[in-house]
């Protein structure tokens, strides 16, 4: 098992304890809070941001390859149709596309510069030609692809306004042919990202906003289930995922949570 795959599926300690520690510390009350801190109303149009972010993020250092996707959902390897909602630039895509020879992958983003990095990073891999990106923001109505075999759903729905989530789940729903599977991965609940907000970052329960205008939501399990199973999806598979990271250079342990679940459409459990 390669260093990237090991990294996703150890528990290297239990978030029972972590969420005891975070719960018990008064400098840490405010990501407790029911209301927002900062009353701003959210952006109607997320994509500027994200636009942005992807700019001031062009290099190299900041494309980093998630090889641990087919240890983590191996019903990848037999799907010949993917969307990829939310590809920024093709971490995702590249190894699906890698390590299969038929596959192909749709993808799509609200930021235009985003699809331009995609397509950059996959274009030197020799296998455009199965990479299929457009535009596409939860404000445009539906999408323009269906029967797909899987959706992934890798670190996007953190980014999209918690009112708006279920209607991005609902979309999701729907191009998924009988049978097929959505894959989720986010940021989890009291993970280490979530613990640097300021007060002032704070723009609702678990929801924060970055100084560049990104968005960012934190998942318990439970928030997870009801979104998903509110628009029909059947929970398979439901989990905390937590890790220690050490910063090689300082040597700081870092406690990080995501929240993985694999969910089959309601027409086709495969239970």
């Amino acid at each position: 098992m390669t260093d990237d795959a090991k990294e996703y599926h150890s528990k290297d300690f239990e978030w029972e304890e972590l969420r005891n520690e975070i719960e018990n510390d008064p400098s840490l009350s405010y990501h407790l809070q029911q209301e927002a801190v900062n009353s701003d109303s959210p952006s109607q149009d997320d994509s500027l941001a994200w636009n942005n972010f992807h700019t001031s993020h062009s290099t190299g250092k900041f494309f980093k390859e998630r090889r641990y996707l087919f240890k983590e959902f191996p019903d990848l390897a037999s799907s010949s149709l993917v969307l990829e909602v939310g590809c920024g630039n093709g971490s995702t895509a590249l190894p699906i596309l890698r390590a299969t020879e038929t596959a192909l992958v749709f993808a799509c983003d609200c930021s235009i510069e985003a699809l331009e990095r995609a397509k950059q990073n996959i274009r030197a891999s020799n296998a455009l030609s199965r990479f299929h990106p457009f535009y596409y923001s939860n404000a445009d109505g539906k999408c323009c692809i269906g029967g797909v075999d899987v959706v992934t759903l890798i670190f996007t729905l953190s980014a999209v306004p918690f009112n708006r989530m279920p209607a991005a789940i609902s979309e999701c729903f729907s191009v998924l042919k009988p049978g097929g599977l959505l894959l989720f991965r986010d940021y989890g609940l009291y993970d280490m990202t979530m613990l640097r907000f300021e007060p002032g970052q704070k723009m609702g329960f678990r929801e924060y906003k970055r100084s560049e205008g990104t968005r960012s939501y934190f998942f318990s399990l439970d928030s997870a289930r009801n979104l998903f199973k509110g628009v029909g999806f059947i929970e398979l598979e439901l989990d905390y995922c937590c890790i220690k990271s050490v910063n090689r250079r300082n040597g700081k342990s870092m406690r990080r949570v995501t929240k993985t679940s694999l969910a089959p459409s309601l027409i086709s459990c495969r239970e």
